[in-house]
């Protein structure tokens, strides 16, 4: 079961960043209302890989590993989930653009958005890509035991 859990938590975190990177792509061309779908489906996909990696991660930490002792006494744990709920918090800025997006989008419309609100969409998820990186480092950290007070 813990093979299990380890493969849905690595799954989970490979579709999170895969969708970071489609919403990345897509915001830097021109926006078109097939793009507008397709980042408004990448975000919906973002946002259930991250809910499925918290709960399958939260498992992981409480039944199938380690032990949840091990893991919070680990700076590296600590920096791993900071950032995880960090990332979340600055993912609602484009999420809430995106679902602004809707009413246009079911209407066969492209979106008008300012090429100002463009570039710090993209900007936002820039960072997110450059957290979920940190956050890949810090786990490869953890599972070395680097960390431990």
């Amino acid at each position: 079961m813990a093979a299990l859990f380890a493969f849905l938590h690595h799954v989970s975190a490979f579709t999170l960043f895969s969708a970071l990177v489609v919403e990345f792509v897509l915001i830097r061309g021109t926006l078109t209302l097939e793009n507008a779908r397709k980042i408004q489906r990448a975000d919906m996909i973002f946002g259930i890989s991250a809910g499925v990696l918290l709960l399958v991660g939260l498992a992981r930490v409480f039944y199938f590993e380690k032990g949840a002792t091990y893991y919070f006494h680990t700076w590296t744990f600590h920096a791993k989930l900071s950032l995880f709920v960090i990332v979340g918090l600055i993912s609602i800025i484009p999420t809430m653009e995106f679902l602004r997006w809707r009413t246009a989008v079911k209407a066969g419309q492209v979106p008008i958005v300012s090429p100002e609100k463009i570039k710090s969409i993209r900007s936002i998820i820039h960072y997110e890509m450059v957290g979920v990186v940190l956050i890949i480092l810090f786990a490869a950290l953890m599972a070395k035991g680097i960390g431990l007070r």
